[in-house]
């Protein structure tokens, strides 16, 4: 009778086993059958080719339902669901990106940027001198919160572009919040010829003169195809001047072309250097990226000054002169946007704007969604910001009340100031450290 239970109870654990067996097995199945459908394009392409066809047949808009219209929101839709840079490009957003980055496009002459959390928003960074939005007296940190009559609260940053840019003779009407008063202002613009100058002296001007110390002073406000070449002619004229030390600001650069960033860092660089490297999903996004070792400048003491707005190629030139110890890096967090973005034109004259790889800085540390993190972290509150992006531009901006002139004519650039003490000590020991030169005939 034991022998008789023993045999029931292992029949039974075999029942059960094979049970189980058979329902990982039935589950394993329906997982691999569930993934073979969902990467079959030929039933997909049918629910799709449906759907717009049910959309064009039923919905109440018979303007809104034309082929191309829901084609082209369905890519739209399509790629913004892969990750926040990767989109589906028009044929007039693909030429106002040409445009941009060519360094000319038609605008009210404001750089822009969002910043989260209480009290950010949609933000003028900057007016540009001599443009629409100068003339008109917005002011660095003035809020946006109405384009065309049209709430920002929900606002990209690419669809504040969008609205903010167009033909030039046409207008455009905005609303901002002027935080030193709390007021809304209106005001309409009317658009212009922007040619956008990439590389900028501390008074927002491109004469370069030395500071004392012969400390000399760049910044760049975003890499488009000039920003080397412009660089380039600013870090002459500095040389003649005798500059012995180099403050790079690379604050609130939204980044921009690959290649001009790895010619900026090249400058600074001996030849072979390892500047940048991206990888990808295929062998073919994978790339190194050297300094050529051509348009050397002296190796002199540097800082380079970066914050939270500071993105992309900003990053990938940060984070390579920090790497190799060419610099040390001054300031706040960056923005943390390390992905190559590979532009894919169509016959029809749109483009996809497709995440292809991701950058890496020299020691293979990752950018992406991480940032750069400052070898000196010195932190600046929204109106130590504000006050002195004020001063920078107070040549051009006679329009300021009393309050806001005085608030910007006493602002200290914290971060500025920072970098200039250290380059004032590296340079007096490097002076102390130099050998005695030898006088002829002793």
């Amino acid at each position: 009778q034991e022998t008789s239970m023993k045999k029931r109870f292992l029949y039974g654990l075999l029942s059960t086993l094979l049970a189980v067996n058979l329902l990982i097995g039935a589950q394993i199945y329906s997982s691999r059958a569930e993934a073979a459908a969902k990467d079959d394009a030929y039933p997909n392409i049918e629910l799709f080719t449906r759907v717009m066809e049910t959309i064009r047949q039923n919905y109440v808009d018979g303007n809104k339902v034309s082929y191309q219209d829901l084609i082209y929101g369905a890519l739209k839709g399509m790629v913004s669901t892969l990750d926040p840079h990767s989109e589906f490009m028009e044929p007039v957003k693909f030429t106002d990106m040409r445009h941009d980055t060519e360094g000319q496009f038609g605008g009210v002459g404001i750089i822009v940027g969002v910043k989260a959390g209480p009290g950010g928003g949609l933000s003028v960074i900057e007016p540009m001198e001599d443009t629409p939005a100068a003339r008109a007296g917005l002011m660095p940190g003035d809020r946006i919160t109405k384009i065309g009559g049209k709430s920002t609260e929900k606002f990209s940053l690419e669809d504040a572009v969008k609205r903010l840019r167009g033909v030039a003779g046409t207008d455009v009407e905005i609303t901002v919040l002027r935080p030193s008063n709390n007021k809304e202002i209106e005001v309409k613009l009317t658009r212009a010829v922007i040619k956008v100058d990439t590389v900028k002296d501390l008074g927002s001007r491109r004469e370069f003169k030395l500071g004392e110390d012969a400390i000399g002073y760049v910044r760049l406000r975003q890499f488009g195809e000039q920003t080397s070449a412009e660089l380039e002619d600013a870090l002459k004229k500095l040389e003649a001047q005798g500059m012995k030390a180099l403050v790079l600001d690379l604050r609130d650069n939204p980044g921009g072309l690959l290649d001009q960033a790895v010619k900026v860092c090249e400058k600074f660089l001996p030849r072979n250097q390892l500047v940048v490297s991206t990888e990808g999903r295929s062998a073919s996004e994978g790339a190194r990226y050297v300094a050529s070792g051509k348009a050397q400048h002296p190796h002199m003491p540097m800082v380079v000054l970066v914050n939270g707005f500071s993105a992309s190629a900003s990053e990938i030139v940060s984070g390579c002169l920090q790497d190799v110890k060419r610099a040390i890096i001054v300031g706040e967090q960056t923005f943390g946007k390390g992905s190559v973005q590979s532009i894919l034109p169509m016959q029809d004259g749109t483009a996809l704007r497709l995440t292809t790889a991701k950058y890496y800085t020299p020691s293979h540390k990752v950018i992406h969604e991480k940032g750069i993190t400052p070898d000196i972290l010195v932190p600046m509150s929204d109106e130590e910001i504000r006050n002195v992006s004020l001063k920078r531009a107070l040549g051009g901006l006679e329009f300021l009340d009393p309050k806001d002139r005085a608030a910007a004519e006493s602002a200290h650039d914290v971060q500025l100031d920072r970098a200039v003490d250290l380059l004032k000590g590296i340079t007096l020991y490097t002076k102390e450290l130099a050998p005695p030169k030898k006088v002829a005939g002793k």
